[in-house]
């Protein structure tokens, strides 16, 4: 029966106590409706027949319902019931699926991979009946290159041919899965040759756009000519192969499509030709994006979306890596967005596709990368299961992490992120609470990405490509924390601040006690007053003389220390060199707790800060005695104006002596940040002896120029053992260009250096 004899209607609201549920297809015979239409001007109720089971009809209120199109219901048809509605509120997408036809060039999602394909088949895969007018109209798909061979269809659909491809080269599906990949007047001349453009309506001096490799450019026609019985154009090209401009090609008429991309400030914006990659459904504000115009590909950012006078499609504003836009963020007098002059760029957002440059790693890589389902059952997680991947041991480093292409791949300022990243969570699980720490809803999307993208791939892979760092960056600007997170170039405690304490709202994880007020941070400073003698100092001896120069102590013993060295800015060093502290010993530190007296080892009862640079009791520490001890030390004649003060003993302690098994705290360092030249890498501690420490710099290579990725390194790095044995005055004696150009920098260059306390961190 034609359904154009039928008035077809989907159910948008539930009716009461009747079986039809919503998204339901249902239609009534037209000389029914127009007869019942007759009856009554306020028809209130309308018996319809649900599809596609036609055995039964139902009343229903006609406020419950939506006419459609016979075409219309045909598409939503073939859409599973419980996603019709949405499709059918996407007007947009429904009215885009009908101006598909055979030939246009689409993509489809299948089995959530986007394959490339061309439409063979547009109809259904199951005839109509008498009861049942309409099946569904699908789409026949043949798949593309790349694409080909993930298909699931030679071209038939239970037996009965519908198009022929190759095994397994063929896709069926509903609208709502496909989308035109490119424009439908360039589709067409790209995917069947049949359709071949006339050739009268091409005349000498007309611009033109055409596709050759499937590379989109732009030109003027020089002339027209005629070989073998083919149309060919001879054009005159903007650009040349080598990207100069003033070439001249010859190409076949169907890949000539008649006009031009505008560019310049008298247009403001630009229909980009088509491009390899469909947009992706994800990208927002913010995103990194790249797209194909006649001169070749350009990078930008996302600073504006939405829809502009006449213009139907949604458009994006980007802000351009390089001077190749038309203004500085306004369109026609108005100002949308902010950029520097020339460099913003109105396009489609159909037209952008991420930035590729994110997704290219080294051939060494490519076949254990290019599967994330293996990806994640290789890990030991999932998107629906957030699991467990542990930091990687001493004994996996050189087969997991160490070479090019390893760590962190860094992009756009991002070292300070990367360098931080990487040294907290590669071979450390002394902060792995926060990635399970209980969070908002706004910001637990930001967790996920930190575990799920970032923490497992490089504990499991040990590689973490650059995008899913950009899209962290994206989260965390997207959520007001800061404006320049993907652009500029930060320090390493800002980001740690702001995730810490922002977004995961973890307990501080370092308390200090002042004047009797315990003062919570996540990080400390270290200050030192201009009277030091410090030359070449440990880390034990900066935290010492800082604690006692700012009259501070522990209130507790903190799970994760993260000091950030004496420096002031990037550039001025207050030492040339510092001696990395292998272990922390804090028990003088804290504020509370038994000690013993540095002279007899009896209960320390007393400390005095005025004995502090006395090095003739010990070259570091709080000087701590027992009340004898204390009475004969300040009983000479350079000592009697100290003032020691008394201990906060624990009351369990006082009376008793300090057994010899008396057990100091002590922090293990783990991990070093450095920065040279506005750049941060960092070294990490992966076992107990002072040769396991490995480098990483997440930009220590590059492939490309503008177009370009930076490759990451991770390598081995025993020689800070070697000057970690040498004495003192040995490593004073190395000058920085004769030491090893890695090592040194450990030394020399130490921005940040992180302790962890293997105990503690069980508990917080």
């Amino acid at each position: 029966m034609d359904p154009s004899e039928k008035m077809f209607f989907i159910l948008t609201e539930k009716p009461k106590y009747i079986l039809p549920r919503l998204g339901c297809i249902c239609y009534i015979r037209k000389y029914k409706y127009e007869s019942e239409i007759s009856k009554s001007a306020s028809l209130k109720k309308l018996r319809v027949i649900p599809l596609p089971n036609a055995m039964l009809d139902y009343d229903i209120d006609m406020n419950c319902m939506k006419s459609l199109s016979p075409e219309e219901a045909d598409l939503l048809l073939a859409v599973p019931e419980e996603d019709r509605l949405r499709c059918f509120r996407d007007r947009k997408a429904v009215q885009a699926a009908l101006t598909l036809d055979v030939g246009s060039l689409v993509v489809v999602d299948e089995d959530g991979e986007n394959l490339r394909g061309i439409v063979r088949y547009i109809g259904p895969l199951t005839e109509p009946s008498r009861s049942c007018p309409i099946t569904g109209t699908f789409f026949g798909i043949e798949l593309q290159g790349t694409d080909k061979g993930k298909g699931n269809t030679n071209g038939s659909y239970k037996n009965r041919q519908r198009f022929t491809c190759d095994k397994d080269c063929g896709v069926f599906a509903p609208f709502s899965r496909i989308r035109p990949a490119v424009s439908r007047s360039l589709s067409r001349t790209m995917s069947d040759p049949r359709s071949q453009p006339d050739a009268g309506a091409l005349s000498p001096g007309d611009r033109v756009v055409f596709f050759i490799d499937n590379k989109c450019r732009q030109g003027m026609v020089v002339n027209l000519e005629e070989q073998n019985g083919k149309q060919y154009v001879r054009i005159s090209t903007d650009t040349d192969e080598a990207g100069k401009r003033g070439g001249e090609v010859k190409v076949s008429i169907e890949s000539v499509s008649k006009g031009e991309i505008p560019s310049g400030p008298e247009s403001m914006m630009v229909d980009p030709p088509p491009v390899e990659e469909p947009a992706d459904p994800h990208m927002d504000l913010n995103s990194m994006v790249e797209v194909t115009l006649g001169k070749g590909n350009c990078y930008g950012i996302i600073r504006w979306m939405g829809f502009l006078p006449e213009r139907e499609d949604k458009m994006v504003g980007l802000e351009l890596e390089e001077d190749k836009g038309v203004s500085d963020g306004t369109f026609k007098g108005q100002r949308l967005f902010e950029c520097p002059p020339r460099r913003a760029l109105f396009v489609k957002l159909g037209s952008c596709r991420p930035d590729s440059r994110f997704q290219t790693v080294s051939d060494d890589h490519v076949e254990n990368m290019s599967d994330p389902d293996m990806l994640e059952e290789e890990a030991g997680y999932s998107t629906g299961n957030l699991e467990f991947v542990p930091p990687i041991s001493s004994e996996q480093v050189q087969r997991v992490l160490i070479g090019r292409m390893k760590g962190i791949q860094g992009h756009c300022n991002s070292c300070y992120m990367d360098a931080a990243l990487f040294g907290l969570f590669s071979c450390s699980s002394v902060l792995d609470s926060m990635l399970f720490k209980s969070t908002t809803p706004q910001d637990a999307p930001i967790q996920r990405t930190l575990l799920r993208d970032i923490v497992n791939p490089l504990r499991s892979k040990g590689f973490v490509e650059g995008r899913h760092v950009m899209r962290f960056r994206q989260q965390l600007q997207k959520h007001g924390y800061s404006h320049s997170f993907t652009t500029d170039e930060k320090d390493p405690e800002e980001f740690l601040i702001i995730v810490m304490h922002h977004i995961l709202a973890l307990d501080p994880l370092l308390k200090l006690s002042a004047a009797g007020k315990v003062q919570e941070s996540y990080c400390y400073q270290i200050f030192l007053d201009q009277n030091h003698s410090l030359v070449l100092p440990t880390v034990q001896q900066l935290l010492e003389h800082s604690f006692h120069s700012a009259g501070l102590k522990l209130a507790e013993v903190p799970s994760c220390l993260i000091l950030q060295m004496p420096r002031f800015g990037k550039k001025f060093k207050m030492f040339d060199k510092i001696i990395p502290s292998l272990e922390l010993d804090i028990t003088d530190l804290l504020s509370e707790g038994p000690q013993q007296c540095i002279l007899c080892g009896n209960l320390a009862v007393e400390e005095c800060t005025d004995c502090f640079k006395e090095f003739v009791f010990s070259s570091t520490g709080f000087k701590v005695f027992c009340r004898t001890c204390s009475a004969q030390v300040h009983a000479h004649p350079q000592r009697r104006a100290h003032r020691p003060a008394p201990l906060d003993i624990p009351k369990g302690y006082l009376g008793r002596g300090v057994p010899h098994t008396l057990t100091r705290d002590r922090l293990e360092l783990f991990s070093v940040l450095c920065i040279e030249t506005s750049h941060y890498v960092s070294f990490v501690k992966h076992g107990p002896n002072k040769h396991d420490w490995i480098f990483f710099d997440s930009m220590a290579d590059r492939q490309g120029e503008t177009d370009g990725f930076n490759i990451p390194e991770v390598q081995a790095c025993p020689e800070v053992g070697v000057y970690l044995d040498m004495s003192p005055t040995e490593l004073a004696n190395q000058t920085p260009r004769d030491m090893n150009s890695v090592a040194k920098r450990l030394f020399c260059d130490a921005y940040m250096y992180l302790y962890q306390n293997t105990n503690m961190c069980l508990y917080r």
